[in-house]
């Protein structure tokens, strides 16, 4: 994937670029642990609502704790943990950048809104490689806005996507969505079925 400059995550200006038809994603069919919609099919499309759909959670959760919780939960063995996930990761730097404890604070929003995505590999029908680029609104006083994006390796388990065993993938650019740049690196808009 691309490197961009991080500057490139800033809002900017919307493309009239064709960025091709928009991937549809299934919509959830129940809860699942951790308070993370699931009910997802076995496709591609049903992998990428899921990853947005633990992201959401996790990030909107307001607390390292909360992300811990759905790291805990939606995650097999071998992948990510309560400390190493990107995830618990970038919410720290956003506590430690707005100068809240990672236990959060009730003057805090978060709200994270998948907008692109991709697809960056499939093996078979049990394991595929989304991405999401979101659009993060953070309000503390006021709000700041910017992207961020996630990839992660989906192994379809029992009855639902999990994220998978292994080393994280490489991180896709941060771009804010419907943008050039994001056209560029193939992200495609999201459209909810």
């Amino acid at each position: 994937m691309p490197v961009v400059d991080d500057s490139a995550a800033r809002p900017g200006p919307v493309s009239v670029l064709d960025p091709g038809p928009s991937i549809e994603l299934p919509a959830p069919t129940t809860t699942g642990p951790a308070g993370v919609p699931t009910g997802f099919p076995q496709t591609p499309e049903g992998a990428l609502a899921q990853l947005a759909a633990i992201d959401q959670v996790a990030f909107q959760s307001g607390s390292l704790e909360g992300a811990r919780e759905v790291i805990r939960a939606w995650a097999l063995p071998g992948g990510p943990t309560t400390t190493s996930w990107s995830v618990v990761h970038a919410l720290a730097v956003l506590f430690e950048r707005t100068g809240v404890s990672g236990g959060g604070s009730a003057r805090l929003a978060i709200v994270l809104t998948p907008l692109m995505g991709l697809i960056k590999g499939t093996v078979g029908a049990d394991f595929v490689v989304p991405c999401v680029d979101f659009e993060l609104d953070v309000t503390l006083d006021q709000t700041a806005r910017g992207a961020v994006a996630d990839c992660q390796r989906m192994v379809w388990s029992g009855d639902r996507w999990l994220i998978g065993p292994g080393d994280e993938p490489a991180q896709p650019p941060s771009v804010w969505p419907d943008t050039d740049l994001a056209i560029a690196v193939g992200y495609r808009d999201l459209s909810r079925g």
